[in-house]
Parts: C-alpha cells; structure tokens; sequence
C-alpha cells in the first residue's frame, strides 16, 4: 500500500487533514468527522455483471444513486456492488475505507472513477487517505492532477440518483 501522504507530497498536491475516530458510515463522519473545507462526498466500488468492468462512484453523501440508470450512462449492461475482496485487490482497502485516493494503488489502471457533476464543480471533496481515522480536503484540479499522474481513467457525469433531491 502506498504512503498517500508521502504520494501527495512527492507530487506537489496539497490537502487540508483532520484525524479523528474510526468512521464507517456518513452518519458517523457527520458526527466524528471535524469541520473541513468542500463537499462531504460518498464512494461506491462497483462492477459490472461480468466483473471486467470495475469503478469507482464518488457522489454527495446524501444521494442514492440509481444504479440502473447509472448503467445506461456508463453505457453498460448492468452495475453491482463489487466485493470487499475485489476492493482490497484493486485499490488496497477496507470496507469503511472507501476511497477516491485508493487509484494510487490501482497499478493495473483497471478502475475507472466516475464523479458526480456537483461533486466536481464544489471548491473541494473530502476523501479518506486509504484509512477511516482521519479525512482530507483536496481540490477538484488537484484530483485531476493525481489522476493524471496515476493514469487513472475517470469521468464527471450527472450521476441518477434514486430519489428527487433539492439543489
């Protein structure tokens, strides 16, 4: 696994970091979690029906993303949850530990981040650093820049959500 702050430092990208308690659900970040400049955010590890296909969803953490329609917009026949050990084998985490920054791990470039459209345009997302006991704030450019330097393929999109949300 990658020292991600060394990683982060190495390449110039710079994060604001907060430690605190083991966090394993938004609920539990919203109430444990200190304050932090940006967009709390969510990440799902998904697959396709076959499991060739792997990505990773990054929205606001009060969405339910649709993953029938997210399907049709990622032009695939069909999303799942991906398995605690297909997340460990691809981006070197844990359950609980979900996270944007887990590309740096991903040698094979075999995952594809998808980030929701208003997640992206905010001045910066939160993200664990491969760990649940602490969360960093990292600029939108800045994570382009990593993703870039990782050859890690990614797209912004309007993720479908589940149900009707306020602006």
């Amino acid at each position: 696994m990658t020292d991600i702050y060394s990683f982060l430092d190495q390449h110039q990208i710079p994060y604001v970091r907060v430690d605190h308690p083991p966090v394993y659900t938004c609920e539990e970040a919203e109430r444990l979690v200190p304050p932090l400049p940006g967009v709390h955010t969510k990440n799902l590890f998904l697959r396709d029906s076959k499991g060739k296909q792997h990505f990773l969803v990054v929205v606001g953490w009060e969405k339910q993303v649709d993953l029938k329609a997210l399907a049709a917009v990622l032009k695939i026949s069909k999303l799942g949850m991906a398995s605690p050990e297909r997340l460990l084998r691809y981006l070197s985490v844990e359950p609980g530990a979900v996270t944007v920054l887990g590309v740096v791990n991903d040698q094979q470039h075999a995952v594809e981040v998808v980030i929701d459209i208003p997640i992206w345009r905010s001045p910066a997302l939160h993200c664990h650093p491969l760990v649940n006991t602490a969360t960093l704030a990292i600029a939108s450019e800045d994570l382009e820049r990593l993703f870039k330097i990782c050859g890690t393929p990614f797209r912004i999109v309007n993720i479908p959500s589940r149900t009707a949300e306020t602006p």
